[in-house]
């Protein structure tokens, strides 16, 4: 195999793994999210009414939220210091173990307070594992493509989102085929859980298969020459990218806000309100949330290629308009109680997302200089994700329940507006070199 031909299998060796991997653990975070709306509830906090109980599950799936901040901190300042690969494997790990350990938490009729106590801190590190992983996997894949690819590559690692959708989903249609509603809240709902032990087998094989970036490499053998008193991004690369990029982190996160939004309003927040709106059954809605991600994948590597040659900020500003207008049909759609019109809710609002959520990863990184890439881009990421996605159930909830789903849709089209300017404000980066 000439050299061409090796590079080629290599970034596709490095784009399938961090594909699989963030599958994997997007599973469990998003396992989480359904398990919030159909099963917490009801077993982890106690005498409550059916709306707190709802709100307070969805507090708990909020943690995990605040907790990516932490995460993408902690894990951007030893990504830039040591290297993507570690801090992925370290990440894919700490997720791995959580989930297990929800799988096998007890619930509040046997351990009282302590099961949601328990409950919140196990979804407290399944938040600082997927802050840490997004930029691994991310850098792990955009740094090593080439130039003229680096939006289709970097959309394997966007593309593990709603894979994890489809794989949680999955799961709980599967377990609740076989069992009944009461064995279900019983014991079925832990199973899926107890699955995310796969997540260690992949860390083991990325730890002994793949080495890291070219960016990184080249960056540490430079770091190896520079006199000890200049190296000040290798001392504190989260600070250094705070102090060198303060504009484009506010902006990175800004321009998260209507993916994040209208993502778990559309999987999250859509599972109760379809339960409690329509004739429509959890499993009816599982599925419509898989189909809707199933088609969002593909749409995702179609609107980042299509990036990789006409710029990345187009495409990104056309989805965040789309989803703003889009809102306004969710809804009805929704309330017609026909399982076709929720496909089709959910679906479009998915594919619109896309076209933001597939360009993301080369877009991100090109916003930031290798010594503080995996900081910079993961803080704008997280920042992100905490302010549109941690309470974006429970403001729906609570927007439907004080005044009327109509405002909920308001919520997503101002998420929207706000991505739109966001990205406006950014530099086009679709063309720079990363190893520079």
């Amino acid at each position: 195999m000439n050299q061409s031909g090796q590079k080629e299998s290599n970034i596709r060796k490095v784009a399938l793994t961090s594909l699989a991997g963030t599958s994997i653990e997007w599973y469990d975070f998003f396992l989480y999210g359904a398990a919030a709306g159909l099963v917490f509830p009801k077993l982890f906090f106690g005498e409550a009414s059916p709306t707190t109980a709802l709100i307070l599950s969805f507090l708990t799936f909020a943690a995990g939220f605040i907790a990516r901040p932490v995460g993408g901190i902690i894990f951007g300042h030893f990504g830039d210091l040591i290297g993507r690969k570690k801090t992925l494997v370290i990440a894919l790990m700490l997720m791995g173990v959580s989930s297990t350990l929800i799988g096998l938490l007890p619930t509040y009729a046997t351990i009282g307070i302590a099961a949601p106590i328990l409950l919140t801190l196990l979804r407290f590190a399944q938040g600082i594992a997927i802050g840490g992983q997004w930029g691994g996997a991310m850098l792990l894949v955009t740094e090593s493509a080439p130039k003229e690819k680096r939006g289709y590559y970097g959309a394997f690692a966007q593309a593990g989102a709603p894979i994890g959708v489809i794989l949680a989903n999955l799961a709980f249609i599967t377990v609740g085929l076989f069992t009944d509603e009461e064995s279900f809240l019983s014991w079925g709902w832990r199973i899926p859980f107890l699955a995310s032990f796969v997540l260690i087998l992949i860390s083991l094989y990325i730890q002994l298969k793949l080495e890291d970036t070219k960016a990184f490499q080249e960056l540490e053998a430079m770091e190896d020459k520079t006199p000890q008193d200049s190296k000040v991004a290798k001392s504190s690369p989260i600070l250094e990218a705070i102090k060198k990029y303060p504009k484009r982190i506010s902006l990175a996160a800004g321009a998260f806000l209507s993916v994040q939004v209208t993502f778990y309003i559309l999987i999250a927040f859509l599972l109760a309100y379809g339960v409690e709106t329509t004739d429509m059954d959890r499993d009816d809605l599982l599925m419509a949330v898989l189909i809707g991600c199933a088609i969002m994948v593909p749409t995702q590597f179609g609107f980042s290629s299509y990036s990789d040659r006409n710029g990345r900020k187009g495409v990104f500003m056309a989805g965040a308009a789309l989803t703003a207008m889009w809102a306004f049909a969710i809804f009805p759609l929704m309330e017609s109680g026909s399982f076709l019109n929720a496909v089709i809710a959910i679906t479009i609002g998915l594919t619109f997302l896309g076209m933001m959520y597939g360009p993301q990863a080369a877009f991100f990184a090109e916003l930031f200089s290798t010594e503080v890439r995996y900081s910079g881009a993961s803080l704008g990421y997280q920042l992100g994700a905490i302010v549109g996605g941690s309470f974006a159930p429970i403001i729906a909830t609570l927007l439907w329940k004080n005044y009327d789903i109509f405002w909920v849709s308001v919520y997503i089209a101002f998420a929207s507006i706000l991505s739109l300017i966001s990205v406006y404000m950014l530099t086009e980066t679709f063309q720079k070199d990363l190893n520079d």
